[in-house]
């Protein structure tokens, strides 16, 4: 497994910890001097989960609609005028499938919808008009896992292809102390060229209170969602060590910096972007000069609640494109994956 993914797994499971212990000191402290910020706090959690029960019913969907297939499901295929290609067989351990006529394929990754194609076009030798059948008889069961400001927190095995909203619940919703975002972090695939994690963050108002189902994203096998408490702010690219981080009272640019680490050797200083939201379901891009900035030349930037800092690599051009993937209301940055 790649450093980037050990170490945002590492900082995820310690973030669980501090939630399991008590959700952390400075929500402690707020609730002690000001229960009015409690109440308003544990209202907004009952309105969201209220709004989460409506929208994952409103998603419901074949569990096989956009399904990846993967390594021990049992797939039932059929094609019409084909008797010979009649088979039930189960995927192996390298993803692969051997039918008649057809060979030897590689499915896993593919959608049901994926492979009829596939195996449609190889049989167009030897039948003129045909139509394939892929259902998946048996999944294998996928373990993901939900942390942070959720009621139960847990590794859960699940079948078939979930999303978000489905998580969520199972994790018996959001809590008094969730914030206004989540973020999902996903190893690479092993059949990508990227050896980076990818972290999508999504704005949990936008999902839930205003309905926006297009940020109800499908999850997969070895993902982990995570509804951090309180504020915080994200930093990737070239940092020694990326991940998520709580905010200390007012925070700058240098600071978050030094709080992953510092840059790493190949870092372009000239670039940094810090992503915004703006409060309208999308973020600004605000570049800033580190280098500038750490030889006095330039006044420090204060970092916001939810920012997302990512700094470049020196002499990789157009860094920004594909490593950073904007929707209204989220946010990818890593290594490209399926979903987003």
């Amino acid at each position: 497994m790649p450093k980037h993914v050990l170490k945002l797994f590492a900082l995820s499971m310690v973030m669980f910890a501090a939630a399991a212990c008590g959700g952390g000191s400075a929500v402690k402290e707020q609730s002690a001097a000001d229960p009015a910020a409690t109440l308003a706090n544990t209202k907004k959690a009952d309105k969201m989960n209220e709004a989460l029960m409506l929208g994952a019913a409103a998603q419901q969907a074949p569990m096989e609609n956009g399904y990846l297939i993967g390594s021990e499901d049992l797939l039932e295929i059929e094609a019409y005028n084909v008797e010979e290609l009649k088979k039930t067989v189960r995927v192996n351990s390298h993803g692969d499938i051997a039918l008649p006529l057809v060979g030897v394929i590689n499915v896993k990754g593919l959608t049901t919808s994926e492979i009829e194609a596939f195996i449609t076009k190889k049989l167009d030798r030897y039948v003129e008009e045909t139509v394939v059948t892929v259902f998946v008889k048996e999944y294998k069961s996928q373990r993901i896992s939900v942390i942070g400001a959720v009621k139960q927190p847990q590794v859960f095995a699940v079948t078939g292809q979930r999303y978000l909203l489905d998580m969520l619940m199972m994790a018996g919703g959001l809590d008094a102390g969730a914030g206004s975002i989540c973020y999902i972090i996903r190893p690479m695939l092993a059949s990508t060229s990227s050896n980076k994690s990818e972290t999508i963050v999504v704005d949990l108002d936008e999902l839930i209170l205003r309905g926006n189902l297009s940020l109800n994203f499908p999850v997969f096998s070895g993902d982990i969602v995570n509804v951090p408490r309180g504020a915080i702010f994200f930093v990737d690219g070239e940092v020694k060590t990326p991940g998520v981080y709580t905010m200390k009272g007012k925070t700058s640019l240098i600071q978050a910096i030094t709080m992953s680490q510092g840059i790493g050797e190949n870092a372009s200083l000239g670039d940094v972007r810090i992503l915004r939201d703006n409060g309208k379901g999308e973020r600004d891009t605000i570049t800033v000069d580190y280098g500038g900035i750490r030889n006095g030349d330039k006044p420090d930037v204060m970092i916001a609640e939810n920012d997302i800092i990512i700094v470049p690599k020196s002499g990789a051009k157009a860094f920004f494109n594909g490593f950073v993937r904007t929707i209204r209301g989220a946010v990818s940055v890593g290594g490209a994956s399926i979903g987003f």
